[in-house]
């Protein structure tokens, strides 16, 4: 997309006219019904889909934008790409003459060149419109299709040089007519897509964006058009005041982070994203400007939409929750985006993999910037894995299948003030279900041999990191499988003295003379029962170790997070006694001398940053 086409895009919009008065509990009942409408529709969704990655793992999301493209309401899903949506629909809206829209219409949208996220993001929306026939209202869904029709499976192709070798680009094509399906629209994309259960999925979100449209369309009807259209104005406008109230209790300065990518996919190495938050009375600024602008780098470039979305999806969890998610937040913000760099590529840029970094290191490096002034509201919401191990194969009739490795796993759940990390996933992932390892082996020849938390993976801090799990899986067939690694050298970052999160890791053939340790990006033949083994990092640490409660460290080793040796060397903990005879004791004076020296020592020799 040309940086003109994405300024426009993004540019704050007007309040819809001819809206009336409204009071604040009127608005807010609104409200709630525009989430509730998301909700039935993302449920529908998920209930009617074919494939896995929707119909179990949750990974689609629904949100309503108004006649002005501004985005009106949301419900549960995952939080960066609940924000990515209204740039695709806002380029449905510009071109709503020439695509001759009509009340029953549906379009679909996945182009990052014109508003979309990445390729195997496919947005489908329906439009509502008024007494007047304008339109008032769109309903859109978002959801991860598992392929794309590009030159490798799933749409991930680490060798990629452009978009056109990902799949399917789609700026804005008409599925629907007034209520009546395209069959040649629809059977176009269902030719380009290798998964037979894609046309299953594609019309449970046209039937998804069908409801939303009939559902919005009632609630227009009861409540009026004039309401309706306050209802909007007031909530947008009530989400940037309470934003800028927030940031204006900030104390004023700018809080600056760097963070880095290990490689692009051809061993560019140290790739960075630079990120400076200004706060000045109730103006925050984002300014990206100082991030990785070199031409040569492969397949680490983020979309705009994408970028935006997930520098919002950070801010958002830094403020107070009951602040409704709408457009009011980006109008509290300034987002500097600097065009040509990995966070707002030239037009064609292979965008499949930068939907994974550097669009996670955007939001780490909003948490660590301004966690030096909002440490009880500091939560990385990012994962740090470069793609899960996807394998590939076919079935006796030709079918494809594709395990693409997002079953159960413990990574990167990261300490905040005051509480460990726990759970299996980063707050980030939202409504994302992990499926379970046994949904794989009734699907696909594989075998899920273990899944266990690995010690002395959680990043120390005064609260501890979850540790990663360590997950093998053994192919029962001759398949494909692909891989890119980063976060060996760049973990998860800790945060305010806190450790980093441990590094991911990756084997292939595991247990024979051929095990080899995957370093960067592949594209393998793996033989029948070969073993994968992928170690997922654990999560970043909070504050410096050496504050952390003693007994709380004795607890962790017992169960198994911290190892003895793990006590000692990081958290200068010293325990008597062995953890097999389950004898185990604080030593509380040799303790505080061990502390007193890591003290020292740390003092003379200061360890690397924890924001990498």
């Amino acid at each position: 997309m040309s940086e003109e086409l994405n300024l426009r895009l993004a540019a704050r919009r007007a309040a819809l006219d001819g809206a009336g008065q409204i009071d604040p509990v009127s608005a807010d009942i609104i409200r709630g019904a525009f989430e509730t409408v998301c909700f039935e529709t993302a449920t529908l969704l998920g209930r009617s889909a074919s494939s896995a990655i929707i119909n179990q793992s949750n990974e689609r999301n629904a949100s309503i934008m108004d006649g002005n493209g501004r985005l009106a309401g949301l419900s549960v899903g995952i939080p960066q790409l609940l924000f990515i949506s209204p740039m695709a629909v806002r380029w449905g809206l510009e071109n709503q003459e020439a695509d001759e829209w009509g009340a029953g219409d549906v379009f679909v949208g996945n182009d990052p060149d014109y508003g979309g996220g990445h390729l195997p993001d496919y947005t489908v929306y329906a439009p509502v419109y008024d007494r007047d026939g304008k339109v008032l209202l769109i309903a859109a869904l978002q959801a991860h299709q598992g392929d794309t029709g590009g030159k490798d499976p799933g749409g991930f192709s680490p060798d990629a040089v452009d978009i056109f070798q990902e799949g399917m680009a789609i700026p804005r094509l008409k599925l629907v007519h007034r209520g009546r399906k395209r069959g040649d629209a629809v059977d176009m994309l269902v030719r380009n897509n290798r998964l037979p259960s894609f046309e299953g999925d594609i019309s449970a979100m046209i039937a998804g964006a069908q409801l939303g449209a009939r559902l919005l369309g009632e609630l227009v009807d009861r409540e009026g058009d004039d309401r309706i259209k306050a209802a909007i104005n007031y909530n947008i406008d009530e989400t940037e005041r309470r934003f800028r109230a927030e940031v204006e209790s900030w104390r004023d300065g700018s809080y600056e982070a760097d963070v880095y990518i290990d490689q692009d996919t051809a061993g560019n190495p140290d790739v960075h994203v630079h990120v400076n938050c200004t706060v000045a009375g109730d103006q925050l600024t984002v300014d990206m400007t100082g991030s990785d602008d070199r031409p040569e780098l492969s397949n680490v470039w983020n979309t705009f939409s994408n970028s935006r979305g997930y520098a919002m999806a950070q801010l958002a969890s830094m403020v107070d929750p009951t602040i409704a998610k709408n457009e009011g937040l980006f109008n509290a913000v300034d987002l500097v985006i600097p065009y040509g760099t990995i966070l707002q590529p030239p037009p064609n840029k292979p965008a499949a993999l930068g939907a994974f970094h550097p669009a996670c290191e955007i939001a780490e490096a909003i948490c660590v910037a301004l966690s030096e002034i909002l440490p009880e509201r500091s939560s990385p919401q990012v994962y740090k894995l470069g793609m899960p191990n996807a394998v590939v194969g076919a079935d006796e009739q030709g079918n494809m299948w594709m395990d693409q490795g997002v079953d159960v796993r413990a990574s990167d759940a990261s300490a905040t003030q005051g509480v460990d990390g726990w759970g299996s996933m980063c707050s980030g992932l939202g409504n994302l279900v992990l499926a379970q390892a046994e949904d794989a082996e009734s699907r696909f020849p594989v075998i899920n041999l273990s899944r266990e938390m690995t010690t002395d993976t959680g990043g120390a801090g005064r609260w501890r990191g979850q540790p990663g799990s360590l997950n093998s899986k053994k192919i029962l067939e001759p398949t494909m499988a692909i891989a890119w690694m980063v976060s060996q050298k760049h973990p998860l970052s800790g945060l305010r003295g806190g450790d980093p999160g441990s590094p991911y890791g990756n084997r292939f053939c595991v247990g024979t003379p051929e095990e080899y340790e995957v370093e960067n990006s592949l594209r393998a033949q793996l033989p029948a029962g070969a073993v994968i083994a992928y170690q997922y990092g654990g999560g970043g640490g909070f504050e410096d170790p050496l504050l952390r409660d003693p007994a709380a460290v004795l607890e962790d080793v017992l169960d198994e997070y911290v190892s003895p040796e793990g006590a000692r060397a990081r958290y200068g903990v010293v325990l008597t006694g062995t953890l097999k005879q389950l004898d185990l004791e604080l030593d509380l004076p040799a303790t505080k001398d061990l502390r007193q020296l890591l003290t020292a020592e740390r003092s003379a020799d200061p360890a690397p940053e924890s924001s990498n």
